[in-house]
C-alpha cells in the first residue's frame, strides 16, 4: 500500500535511521513483489529497505521463512529462542482416571470381585473426561482399560511450549529443566533422572550428578550429562540482547543452524545468523531412509483403519520441515512413488529416478504434491525432481494395478486429449510470487457460507502445477481431476511447538485440500492423517486424535494457558488462536469433536474469574472466544444444551459490550 511503501521511505530519508530491527517470525518486507532471487531495483523489497542495515529478531526454529528474509531482505538475523518445553502431565479428572487405572493394573489375579465394580468406576471416570462412552458397560474391560492406559500415558508425556519466549530473559531454573529432561529423551544413550538434571541446573558437575544419582560410575551417562551441562550454561546467559547489540555496533554476527532445539542442540546460543542448507544434498541419505519407513507406517495406519492400500495420496510439503530434517518430507513422497533422487558425479541432486518394482514391493501410489510458497521459492531443484519423478512413474512400461501414477495418468489424458506430460503434472503451489491458499483468512472473517466456498478459494490458489521446467502453469481442471482420486490426505508436524491448533497455516494448506478432495468426490470426505516425527521413531495419528490430543495437553491444560497468562495480552492471544484454529478444522474437515467446544466454553467463557482474567488482559480476544464458539454452535459444529448457550451468549454480549465502552461492570 501506499502507506506502507512510505513509512519505510520516512525511515530512509526523513528519520534518517542509520539501521531498522525487525521483529520477526515474520514481517511483510521480505514477501513484497519481485524476484526471488537476485533482486534489483525494481522489486519491492529492494526498493522499500534500500541500503538501510536490515537486524532481524527470528525465532531460531525457522530456518526457512529466515532464509527468505535473508535472500529478499537482505537481513542479518539473530536468533531467538523458542517458548521452554515441557511434559503436559495430567489435570482434573485425568489425574482421578490415571490413580483408578493404577490400581486396576495393581489388583492380584485373585481379585476378581474388585473388578468389576472398578472396571464401572474407571468407564464412568473415562467418559467424564470424554475419553470413552459411558454406555454400554464395557463387554471387554481388560482391553479397554489397557487403551486408556496408553491414551493416558501420551497425554502426560506429550511435550507442550510452557508459555513464551521473551528476548533478553534466559529460561528459569525450572524450565531449563524441563528443557534438559525433554533434550536427554531425545537423544541417545542412557536415561537421565530427574534428579541429575536439576543437579547440574544448580551447577553441579556432571560427575557430581552422576554420583549423587547412581553412586556409580556409568561412562555413557557421564558422556550425555556432560553435554547437557554444556548446554545449560549456554541457556543460563542471554546471549540475545548482547548479540543485538553487536549488530548495532557494526560487529559480526557469528553464523549458527537453524531449527528445533530437540532435533539440532547447535542452535545455541541464540543471538546468531541463521545460515543457509545446502540444496544439493536435499534430500539426505538419512532422509531418504527414514521417508520410506514413515510412508510405510502411513500406509500401515491406513490400512489398520479398515481401508484398502491407497491409490492417491494428498501430500502437503512445507519448507521448514523439510529444512530441518534435511528433506524427510520430500522423502516420504518419492517413497510413496517408488522413486528416488538422481545424483550426479559428484553427489548432487539433478533429478529423480524409479525404484523398480520387485525392490518396491508394492504398487506405486499416486502423489498430489502441494507445496507452499516457503518450499516453491527455497527448494526449486526439489520441486522439479518431484515433478520429474511423477513423470517417469507415469511414462513408466509397467501395468496399471502396479501403478497408479501412471493408471490415472493414462485415464486423464484419454478423458482430455492432453498430452502424457501435462496429465502427470502432480506438483502444485500458488502462482509466482503469492503465499497460501486464503482459507485462513476467510475462517478468521467468518464471511463464508459454505465448505464449496473454501474449497473454491483453495482451488483458485493452489491450482498452479509446476512440471520438469518449473515454471507454473494454470491448471485447476487436472488438479480438481486427480482430487477426485484421492484415498487420504497427510501432512507432517513442524515441530514440537508448533502443534495443528497452534497456527493457521496447517488447516490452511492440509484442512484446505481435504475440503478440495470432499468437495472433488462429491461431498465425500477422505480420512486426514498427521505424521509426527517429533519424538523417537514418529507415529501416524488421524486429524482427530491430533486435535482431540491438543485440546487435552495445550488448551485445556491449566499448566499450558496458565503459562500463557503469565504474559499478558499476548498469551489471551495466543489462547484465542487455538479457539480459531480449531474451529478452523472444523470447517474444513469436520473432524473436530464436539466435546472440545463443550470444554473450552466451559473453561475460558462459562467460568467468571477465567472470563474476568482474559477481559482484563485483552479484551479484543477474549470476545472473540466467545464469539468463535458461538459461531461455532451456528454452524453446527457442536450442540449446547438451551442453558449453556444461553449463558454462553449472555457472556459472549457482555464482552462485546465491555469492548465498546458501554459497560464498565465485569463481564458477567
Amino acid at each position: 500500500t501506499h502507506a506502507f511503501s512510505a513509512f519505510y521511505r520516512w525511515l530512509r530519508e526523513d528519520f534518517k535511521a542509520d539501521a531498522v530491527l525487525h521483529f520477526g517470525t515474520h514481517g511483510a518486507l521480505e514477501f513484497m513483489p519481485g524476484k526471488q532471487a537476485g533482486l534489483s531495483g525494481d522489486c519491492w523489497p529492494d526498493r522499500l529497505i534500500g541500503d538501510l542495515p536490515n537486524f532481524y529478531l527470528y525465532a531460531a526454529n525457522n530456518p526457512s521463512e529466515g532464509t527468505i528474509a535473508k535472500r529478499r531482505g537482505a537481513a542479518t538475523l539473530l536468533s531467538y529462542l523458542t517458548p521452554p518445553i515441557a511434559h503436559a502431565g495430567l489435570y482434573r479428572g485425568l489425574l482421578d482416571l490415571k490413580g483408578s487405572i493404577e490400581r486396576w493394573r495393581g489388583l492380584p489375579p485373585e481379585a476378581g470381585s474388585e473388578r468389576a465394580p472398578l472396571a464401572a468406576l474407571i468407564q464412568a471416570q473415562a467418559a467424564a473426561v470424554d475419553l470413552a462412552p459411558a454406555e454400554p458397560a464395557w463387554a471387554e474391560p481388560l482391553v479397554a482399560v489397557a487403551a486408556l492406559h496408553l491414551t493416558i500415558l501420551e497425554v502426560e508425556q506429550a511435550l507442550i511450549p510452557h508459555g513464551l519466549h521473551v528476548v533478553g530473559e534466559p529460561p528459569t531454573p525450572e524450565q531449563r529443566v524441563d528443557l534438559l529432561a525433554a533434550l536427554a529423551e531425545a537423544g541417545d544413550g542412557p536415561a537421565v533422572g530427574r534428579a541429575s538434571l536439576a543437579a547440574l541446573v544448580e551447577g553441579a558437575t556432571a560427575q557430581a550428578a552422576l554420583t549423587a544419582s547412581t553412586g556409580g560410575h556409568d561412562p555413557a551417562l557421564l558422556g550425555k550429562l556432560e553435554r547437557l551441562a554444556a548446554t545449560d550454561r549456554l541457556l543460563a546467559r542471554d546471549h540475545e540482547l548482547p548479540a543485538l547489540l553487536t549488530a548495532l555496533d557494526g560487529r559480526f554476527v557469528r553464523p549458527a543452524p537453524g531449527g528445533d532445539l530437540l532435533r539440532t542442540p547447535a542452535i545455541l546460543p541464540t543471538g546468531r545468523n541463521l545460515h543457509g542448507f545446502d540444496p544439493f544434498r536435499i534430500p539426505s541419505s538419512f532422509a531418504l531412509v527414514d521417508g520410506a519407513h514413515q510412508a510405510e507406517r502411513l500406509l500401515a495406519r491406513h490400512r489398520a483403519d479398515g481401508n484398502p492400500l491407497p491409490e492417491t495420496v494428498a501430500l502437503v510439503l512445507w519448507g521448514t520441515d523439510n529444512l530441518k530434517t534435511e528433506g524427510g518430507p520430500i522423502a516420504q513422497a518419492l517413497a510413496l512413488m517408488g522413486t528416488r533422487p538422481r545424483l550426479d558425479s559428484y553427489g548432487r541432486l539433478c533429478g529423480a529416478e524409479l525404484v523398480p518394482l520387485a525392490a518396491l514391493g508394492r504398487p506405486r501410489i499416486d502423489v498430489i504434491a502441494t507445496l507452499s510458497g516457503i518450499f516453491r521459492d527455497l527448494l526449486p531443484l526439489q520441486t522439479r525432481m518431484l515433478a520429474e519423478a511423477a513423470y517417469l512413474a507415469a511414462s513408466a512400461e509397467e501395468p496399471s494395478e502396479l501403478n497408479f501414477v501412471r493408471k490415472h495418468a493414462l485415464a486423464y489424458q484419454a478423458a482430455q486429449g492432453c498430452d502424457l506430460e501435462t496429465a502427470a503434472l502432480r506438483v502444485f503451489s500458488n502462482a509466482d510470487g503469492a503465499y497460501g491458499s486464503n482459507v485462513s483468512h476467510l475462517v478468521d472473517s467468518g464471511c463464508w457460507s459454505d465448505g464449496d466456498e473454501l474449497a473454491e478459494t483453495y482451488m483458485r490458489r493452489k491450482c498452479f502445477a509446476y512440471g520438469r521446467k518449473g515454471a507454473p502453469v494454470r491448471q485447476a481442471e487436472l488438479l480438481h481431476g486427480m482430487l477426485h482420486d484421492v484415498q487420504l490426505a497427510y501432512q507432517n508436524l513442524e515441530s514440537v511447538e508448533l502443534g495443528v491448533t497452534t497456527i493457521d497455516h496447517y488447516f490452511d494448506s492440509l484442512g484446505g485440500i481435504s475440503r478440495a478432495v470432499g468437495r472433488a468426490r462429491g461431498g465425500e470426505t477422505v480420512p486426514v492423517y498427521i505424521g509426527d516425527q517429533t519424538r523417537g521413531e514418529g507415529l501416524v495419528r488421524t486429524l482427530a486424535e491430533q486435535v482431540a490430543l491438543e485440546a487435552r495437553t495445550r488448551v485445556l491444560n491449566p499448566k499450558w494457558y496458565e503459562g500463557m497468562l503469565e504474559h499478558g495480552y499476548e498469551g489471551v492471544r495466543q489462547i484465542e488462536a487455538h479457539v480459531t484454529n480449531t474451529m478452523g478444522w472444523s470447517a474444513t474437515t469436520g473432524q473436530v469433536a464436539p466435546w472440545i467446544y463443550q470444554q473450552l466454553t466451559q473453561t475460558f467463557v462459562l467460568d467468571e474469574a477465567m472470563r474476568e482474567r482474559l477481559a482484563t488482559l485483552n479484551p479484543k480476544a477474549s470476545a472473540k472466544v466467545a464469539s468463535r464458539l458461538i459461531e461455532a454452535h451456528e454452524r453446527q459444529y457442536w450442540s449446547p444444551d438451551e442453558a449453556t448457550l444461553a449463558a454462553l451468549r449472555d457472556a459472549g454480549e457482555a464482552l462485546e459490550d465491555r469492548l465498546e465502552g458501554i459497560s464498565d461492570k465485569v463481564a458477567a
